[in-house]
């Protein structure tokens, strides 16, 4: 694993990152929640990964969270934003400037704001990293 060092992670407690996986430079890890990359995770430059929000219901604004899961082989693209509680499945793409805000299917194409989904990776739909 590799964390760029102009990386900003907020709790490194809550960040969890398996081998060959990767922090790239100016990423910032906003994690009040866990924060899970799985083996050969590639997070790309400048992408935000924010697990926090407020409920904008509550009059109190209360802080909420909740956990991201990157599973193995995903990449985040450049500059993309991946929003509370949200799983991007293995081997999934994240194109460049997408923003994220609920689960993507593994192998997926996805691109956007909000990311939509483009096409699968069908050389790679349900494999895994050896």
């Amino acid at each position: 694993m590799y964390v760029y060092p102009d990386v900003t992670i907020w709790a490194p407690w809550n960040l969890h990152m398996a081998a060959e996986s990767c922090l790239g430079p100016g990423v910032t890890c906003y994690n009040v929640a866990v924060v899970r990359l799985g083996r050969g995770v590639t997070v790309s430059q400048r992408s935000h990964l924010c697990t926090a929000s407020h409920d904008f219901n509550d009059p109190g604004f209360p802080l909420t969270g909740a956990p991201i899961t990157l599973e193995d082989g995903a990449w985040i693209a450049a500059e993309v934003f991946v929003g509370p509680g949200v799983t991007v499945g293995a081997q999934a793409v994240i194109l460049a400037r997408g923003v994220v805000v609920r689960d993507v299917p593994a192998g997926s194409v996805m691109g956007g704001n909000p990311a939509r989904h483009l096409r699968d990776r069908t050389a790679f739909k349900g494999q895994t990293i050896s």
